[in-house]
């Protein structure tokens, strides 16, 4: 695919806590091969990372994803996937400049593990998005309580989202592109 050398290019963070789903959603939606910087969890992440939530995960992002999306001959995303643990928290720096705003991915059973990226991408001034992710075996909250339960503005889009489904990635960032056009109008 060649791009239009006219189009607007806009990076958008897609960040959650340790083991969303970040990693999954850029590889379910991404128009390339998504650049994945995913290592095998040993030992040393021993009393680092809690694994209590997703007891199943093997690998984990020590960097960032990377996946391209063209919405339209006018309109093209560049997501940028962060790590979700505290020791990369200093990564977020640089991948938010230039940002023009983040989808927050949450597990609504681990909703605790939000706040702190919340925190992040409220202190980088970034305009930002929900997606309750939806994980098999799992109760599918309503959405008024994830905005209540993570203390929401009403302005804050909370959207359902599956990280596997390509049609349900697609739906979540276009509510991000949406909300983001609404406040830079």
């Amino acid at each position: 695919m060649h791009l239009d050398p006219d189009a607007q290019a806009v990076k958008v963070l897609v960040v959650g806590h340790f083991g969303v789903g970040k990693t999954t959603f850029i590889g379910s939606i991404s128009e390339i091969e998504p650049l994945q910087t995913e290592e095998e969890i040993t030992e040393a992440s021993e009393g680092f990372d809690d694994l209590s939530g997703r007891p199943d995960k093997v690998t984990t992002t020590v960097a960032m994803d990377f996946g391209r999306l063209t919405l339209s001959d006018t309109l093209v995303l560049y997501l940028f996937g962060t790590p979700g643990q505290e020791r990369f928290k200093e990564m977020w720096e640089g991948l938010s400049r230039g940002a023009l705003g983040a989808l927050v991915l949450v597990d609504p059973e681990r909703l605790q593990e939000s706040f702190s990226i919340l925190d992040l991408v409220e202190r980088f001034g970034l305009t930002y998005t929900i997606g309750v992710n939806r994980f098999d075996g799992t109760t599918d909250y309503p959405l008024d309580e994830v905005r209540e339960a993570l203390n929401l503005s009403n302005e804050t889009p909370v959207v359902h989202c599956d990280v596997r489904d390509e049609q349900s990635t697609g739906q979540a960032l276009i509510t991000l592109v949406e909300h983001l056009m609404s406040t830079l109008a």
